[in-house]
């Protein structure tokens, strides 16, 4: 017996952990800074620290039921929605698959950005849709405009669009996401993709949800909050079309400590500012400083382009600085590179010139 056929599936590529690069390198990994995959060089919020330690004193053996509806009022009071509009998720890709649950009937089709978040596609070809792509262009910095997603919409059941954009870091307006709301055929879900929209300046896109029913918002804890290891994200969604929830969620699946932990992180103020106020300082430090061009990004990281990413990123990795090379996301020029602390950021920099001098003189 065999899987169906999954070879169209192209499996999603993580950037590489410290324990993971120590062992292959024969290094101590606290030699080693990583800066792969967009992780809070803060670590997590303190208070949801202290409450992660306090469910673990008051018990694991109850289903998360109080704490996952506590979660969603506590996101819709912070957002100004119904509590039902919130779709409380074990991460911002579990929220994906919710909605291509809800939404998605096979062979129907989903337009994804190119580059971008592999699981868009997996998430389509897990329930049967078909992909179709729109292509975001290095020529003019990843610009992401209305335009150039209907240029290739063809009345898709979803259309995904991310912002702050990843890898790239560049991200939509206001006015751009309401001019596509505004074309795209009502029966078209616009999936605003906002993992990394606490280190943005543009407002949530949470605010356009009385105005339009085609439209659903993804938010994690992964970033800014600190909480990537447990797994917590929701999206917000209309209204009217909100009690689907019920029926495509998976029973429990975010656990008890992830919802207690989160709704600790919602009252930690301090923590979200010192890693957004961090990442800030580190984007320009790194668009200053690092002797390759790079891309304007509001997110918790930024995109250069290095020529050969691979050979780089390799060579970074055995100086201790890993770095995700871009290829996977069909970027082979270009590197990610994670903010760190001021510390690991500076040390990042140093590291990357002397390789891209070598890597450009040979």
């Amino acid at each position: 017996m065999q899987p169906r056929d999954l070879s169209a599936t192209s499996p999603y590529v993580p950037g590489r952990g410290i324990e993971e690069v120590a062992r292959d390198l024969g290094l101590d990994p606290a030699e080693l800074i990583k800066l792969s995959s967009n992780e809070n060089p803060h670590g997590s919020s303190p208070k949801a620290v202290d409450a992660v330690y306090q469910q673990a004193d008051d018990g694991l053996h109850v289903y998360p039921k109080a704490s996952h509806t506590d979660l969603a009022e506590k996101l819709a009071a912070k957002w100004g929605v119904a509590d039902e509009q919130i779709w409380v998720s074990p991460g911002a890709d579990g929220a994906i698959d919710y909605l291509s649950r809800a939404m998605l009937d096979p062979g129907q089709s989903v337009l994804v950005p190119d580059p971008g978040f592999s699981y868009y596609r997996m998430s389509t070809r897990h329930h049967h849709g078909e992909i179709t792509e729109y292509e975001l262009s290095k020529a003019d910095g990843f610009a992401q405009t209305a335009d150039l997603v209907l240029d290739s919409y063809d009345g898709e059941r979803i259309v995904h669009i991310t912002s702050p954009h990843n890898p790239t870091g560049s991200e939509w307006t206001r006015d751009e996401i309401r001019t596509l709301l505004g074309e795209v055929d009502d029966e078209t879900l616009v999936v605003v993709d906002e993992a990394y929209g606490e280190y943005s300046e543009e407002p949530s896109s949470i605010g356009l949800l009385g105005a339009f029913e085609n439209l659903a918002v993804l938010r994690t804890f992964s970033k800014a909050y600190g909480l990537a290891g447990l797994r917590i994200g929701y999206a917000a969604v209309p209204e009217s079309w909100a009690d689907a929830y019920a029926r495509v969620n998976t029973p429990f699946a975010a656990n008890e400590v992830a919802c207690r932990a989160a709704l600790a992180a919602l009252d930690d103020d301090d923590h979200v500012e010192q890693s957004v106020d961090s990442a800030r300082w580190a984007r320009e430090y790194m668009h200053k400083n690092l002797d390759a061009p790079t891309f304007d990004s509001a997110a918790n990281f930024v995109l250069a382009d290095v020529g050969d990413a691979g050979r780089v990123a390799e060579a970074s990795q055995r100086a201790g600085v890993i770095i995700r090379d871009c290829g996977s996301f069909g970027l082979p020029g270009c590197v990610r590179i994670s903010c760190g602390t001021r510390e690991q950021t500076k040390t990042a920099v140093e590291t990357l010139n002397e390789i891209v001098a070598e890597v450009t003189t040979t």
